[in-house]
């Protein structure tokens, strides 16, 4: 492979060992360098141009100095990030790390990786569960996940399958329960802080989860259906922010209301700051709608009460 080959499969960067196995010598690399053709990121690692790097070069150039080297955690994931992790293998000496360069020794990296795209990165089960495991709070790790599933590049089924390949574990428990959940249907932080918070927690009946529905909008999938007659949709920022998402949620919400269906639309706050009101609240709409729901209180502190669930 000669040298335009390497750079244009890189991104621009190169390594010194592919340069002068491309046929450069040592001399020709010293003379693109002093006249600005190419630039040095890190040691034995170079661009093909002297401005700013992009996202990609700066993978390209922390996988390339560490080699063999794969993107790892948040960088084998999002593609974005001040910070560029790389795994190497556990039994690699200590590297000297760059600046905005984090070099991680891992057992499984052979096995683990992605050896042939470009650059080399962790499976998406692999990188989604170490960001889960290390995320300080059970709200971030629902995000690595929901997000790893709801963008289609993996499945709950997949990730549990490789969770349950792993010997040690951080909150493995949770995590699988968090897992099974998503692979019956919650897609979203905000749809399993619902699910546990206010269904679970309060003994709602069950909801058919991302149930698919066709309207004048198209075919969409319903976040939590209940007897055909209660439509529960979880408004996440993420794909509710705008004058047209709010125009399509609306014109899906007068569909249900045609078909019968009575649409209510929870936000972060009502699920997470006041679960136990809004589980009343959903109680008594379900009433009225002829949906039989006992439902109990979740802790001595709870605001679902039985009188609140009065007709």
């Amino acid at each position: 492979m000669d040298i335009d080959d390497v750079l244009r499969l890189q991104s621009g960067v190169i390594a010194r060992r592919q340069a002068l196995e491309a046929g450069l010598q040592s001399h020709d690399i010293r003379r693109l360098l002093r006249r600005n053709e190419w630039a040095r990121v890190h040691d034995g690692v170079y661009v093909d141009h002297t401005g700013p790097l992009t996202w990609l070069q700066r993978a390209w150039a922390a996988v390339l100095y560490a080699a063999p080297a794969a993107l790892c955690l948040e960088s084998a994931l999002t593609g974005e990030g001040a910070v560029i992790h790389v795994a190497v293998s556990r039994d690699r000496g200590v590297l000297a790390e760059p600046p905005g360069v984090r070099i991680h020794h891992l057992t499984h990296l052979q096995e683990w990786a992605l050896w042939h795209v470009g650059p080399p990165r962790l499976r998406v089960e692999e990188a989604a569960l170490d960001v889960a495991c290390q995320a300080i709070s059970e709200f971030d790790a629902i995000a690595v996940l929901a997000d790893a599933c709801q963008s289609r590049r993996t499945t709950a089924p997949r990730l549990l399958q490789a969770l349950d390949a792993r010997q040690r574990v951080r909150r493995r428990r949770w995590l699988r329960a968090v897992l099974v959940d998503l692979a019956e249907g919650t897609c979203s932080v905000l749809e399993h802080g619902y699910l546990n918070r206010v269904e679970r927690a309060h003994g709602l009946p069950r909801a058919a989860r991302q149930m698919r529905s066709t309207s004048s909008e198209g075919v969409t999938y319903r976040d939590a259906e209940y007897a055909q007659r209660l439509v529960v949709e979880l408004d996440g920022l993420l794909f509710h922010n705008t004058a047209s998402a709010r125009n399509r949620d609306a014109e899906r919400d007068l569909d249900a209301a045609v078909d019968g269906r009575t649409t209510v639309r929870l936000s972060y706050r009502q699920v997470f700051d006041r679960p136990c009101r809004t589980a009343a609240k959903i109680a008594r709409v379900m009433r009225r709608h002829g949906i039989s729901v006992n439902g109990r209180v979740c802790g001595p502190d709870c605001e679902f009460t039985r009188a609140e669930l009065a007709a």
